[in-house]
């Protein structure tokens, strides 16, 4: 088999990035990128690695959530998607997926490239994998456990886009408006104020302290199409009759949700994307062992809230970590994390 080809990646010292070729027929060039984190004093095969999958319009930048993992001793990848970020090329609809189970193809060259790049580094016995997707990617990530079971070891989601805003009634009612045009017209634009409102509360250019590209995370986000917006309805109509994921979960979400049409200093404390209620009902149907931990002060992505906050959700993960994935007392990967 041909050595894979890692670079130099975009985030600097520690961080390599490495092109995943998924083209299809009809789109011969796809490509998504898989991005690995170095530390310097790693020296034995991890037992546990992490696959981290980005939100809607967004692409991994997060180096204290990488070295978070790695320095308890857990190998940490992200995953780029196709149309996202490092992945986007001249001419791609930034975003645009007609089915979230296009993803799969990506997901699976990921698994199998982490598979392999941990036992060419170590010589050593395949790690188990976890999955930790934040909002539309945590719906991805949450539909592949689902879809493949006995896949993914844990399953870890950052406030995860499950449900739209209000209840299942206001996505029947979005489904009923937007299948006409996604079945003849998928890639028409939807018409919509844009705001951002988020991107504002995180980005160090404006309310946040996070270094950001503007061409890989475009403040404005990609335009939302009739296709994806139908995508989006039925994998969270999938989660709304339940998925019956057989792993340990644990959902991170804000303790509020603040949104509306003008910015308010509020937004730099709450989700001001999705609702955390909607979002806490459907996290509970998710399979048999659920942790919900809601963060005070939580912004959408909780580990890019203000310090003091993500701090707290830090040591949330880790107290769930030390009870599913980790020895405890040691750091190291346990062995019985089932």
């Amino acid at each position: 088999m041909q050595a894979r080809r890692w670079q130099p990646d975009v985030l600097g010292t520690g961080y390599e990035s490495t092109e995943l070729s998924i083209g299809r027929k009809d789109e011969p060039g796809r490509v998504a990128t898989l991005v690995r984190h170095l530390p310097e004093d790693q020296a034995s095969m991890p037992g546990q690695a992490v696959l981290f999958i980005h939100g809607w319009s967004d692409y991994f930048f997060n180096t204290e959530l990488a070295e978070f993992f790695t320095g308890l001793g857990i190998a940490f990848y992200a995953l780029d998607l196709h149309n996202h970020g490092r992945s986007l090329r001249t001419g791609d609809l930034g975003g645009f997926v007609a089915d979230l189970a296009e993803y799969d193809a990506e997901l699976d060259a990921s698994l199998s490239a982490v598979t392999e790049d941990l036992q060419a580094r170590y010589r050593g016995t395949a790690p188990k994998v976890a999955f930790m997707g934040h909002s539309t990617g945590g719906l991805v990530a949450a539909l592949w456990a689902s879809r493949h079971p006995d896949t993914v070891s844990h399953l870890i989601l950052n406030s995860p886009w499950l449900e739209m805003h209000g209840s299942s009634f206001v996505r029947h009612a979005t489904y009923s408006m937007v299948e006409p045009f996604a079945r003849w017209w998928p890639q028409s634009r939807i018409k919509l104020p844009e705001r951002n409102f988020y991107w504002r509360s995180i980005s160090a250019s404006a309310e946040g302290e996070w270094q950001l590209d503007d061409a890989l995370r475009p403040p404005l986000a990609f335009p939302i199409r009739f296709g994806w917006m139908s995508a989006i309805l039925a994998g969270q109509s999938q989660v709304a009759k339940g998925l019956n994921i057989g792993v340990p979960i644990l959902v991170l979400m804000s303790a509020r949700s603040l949104n509306g049409p003008r910015w308010r200093e509020g937004m730099r404390s709450a989700d001001a994307v999705l609702d955390i209620q909607t979002m806490a009902a459907r996290a509970i149907t998710l399979g048999e062992s659920v942790t919900i931990e809601k963060i005070d002060g939580g912004l959408h992505d909780v580990l890019l809230s203000q310090k003091p906050v993500r701090e707290l959700a830090y040591s949330r993960l880790l107290r769930w970590l030390r009870g599913y994935m980790l020895e405890q007392g040691t750091g190291a990967p346990g062995r019985d994390d089932a």
